[in-house]
């Protein structure tokens, strides 16, 4: 993949194996993983995050979960079921994990009165499919939403929505990419996302490698850049889009969208279509992951708060559709967002 010395999630003999996320920028270091078990702990543990990454690491953790499993259709069904049910309990919000264990149960369902051995080479090969589409359709979307980036642009972006929360190339980061690639000169703001820091540890590293100018900020920043209109337009990526187009996406992207309505900037947020969620009317309905109050209190180890005191940690909040100027997919654009506008894109294309 053009300017990219890295992967995210791939097989290799026979094991998962990831770039272990919660190590950059320091150490680039890959996870070997041999069981369904430590694919699960990894998504909770966040050592691959990102809708598309967090569902091609389930559908790859659920055919490393058959291995081993025996010949008898009673046991391979009851483990299969089994698998798919603590990988459905690891990040609520992504609904990309609930849609690729959709996707293994289909697959398995049409192979379960095969021998074992083409039961799981099936989940296997299903499982390389979804990642080599999630790939295709990260470049179809950084085609689309190129056409929005301008010469000489400043973008800013939130978390990381790039290679790293995908199986390669990127969402947002997708749309910089491309816009990269086709000679416009850009420039991308970065918000550092806390708590956890995904925009400072891996977005900045992400666009370095890549040799994209990239300027990093603190969240609070960001307000300040669009006053002073150095901030041409935002695009983010999503975890979760209800079928109005309420978009829910990392904790502290509705702010940003607020900010580029009252400055008047463009916000569009770039997602396969299998982020869009018909069965909820609402942003209202989607699940916010709540995490751990450590992850706020302690930074890189370091306790930067009192002992004993209250911290919450909503992992995502809702950015809603008269925010967003349009959503990107890899099936076309809907913009502005609406459930019509949706439900066309997977009328024309989706799936």
């Amino acid at each position: 993949m053009e300017g990219q010395t890295f992967f995210t999630i791939r097989w290799e003999e026979g094991q998962v194996v990831m770039l272990d996320q919660l190590l950059l920028p320091g150490k680039e270091e890959y996870l070997r993983l041999d069981s369904a078990e430590e694919v699960a702990e990894a998504i909770r543990r966040m050592n691959i995050r990102g809708a598309p990454a967090i569902g091609v690491a389930a559908a790859m953790g659920i055919a490393l979960g058959l291995q081993g499993a025996g010949e008898d259709p009673a046991a391979l069904r009851s483990r299969f079921e089994q698998v798919c049910r603590f990988m459905g309990e690891t990040r609520p919000t992504a609904v990309n994990l609930f849609w690729a264990i959709e996707r293994m149960t289909r697959i398995f369902e049409s192979v379960a009165d095969q021998p074992a051995d083409r039961i799981r080479s099936a989940l296997r090969d299903e499982s390389q499919r979804i990642l080599d589409e999630d790939v295709a359709s990260c470049r179809r979307m950084g085609a689309l939403g190129a056409r929005y980036v301008r010469d000489g642009a400043n973008i800013l972006t939130h978390c990381n929505a790039g290679a790293l929360a995908t199986g390669g190339y990127g969402t947002a980061l997708g749309v910089v990419r491309a816009a990269h690639q086709e000679g416009k000169r850009i420039h991308v703001f970065a918000d550092e996302t806390r708590p956890y820091l995904q925009g400072a540890r891996l977005t900045a590293w992400e666009l370095q490698k890549d040799g994209i100018p990239v300027t990093l900020i603190t969240d609070n920043m960001a307000g300040h850049f669009m006053q002073k209109g150095r901030v041409d337009l935002v695009v983010v990526g999503a975890d979760r889009i209800a079928a109005n187009g309420d978009a829910a996406n990392k904790i502290g992207t509705y702010p940003l969208s607020v900010l580029a309505r009252e400055h008047g900037i463009p916000f569009y947020v770039a997602a396969p279509l299998s982020t869009v969620d018909m069965n909820l009317a609402s942003g209202q309905d989607i699940p916010i992951e709540e995490r751990g109050a450590e992850e706020v209190v302690i930074v890189g180890g370091t306790r930067i708060a009192p002992e004993g005191v209250d911290a919450a940690h909503p992992a995502f909040d809702v950015t809603p559709a008269a925010n967003i100027t349009a959503i990107i997919t890899d099936a076309g654009i809907a913009g502005p967002p609406s459930a019509q506008a949706l439900q066309k894109l997977f009328m024309e294309g989706g799936n």
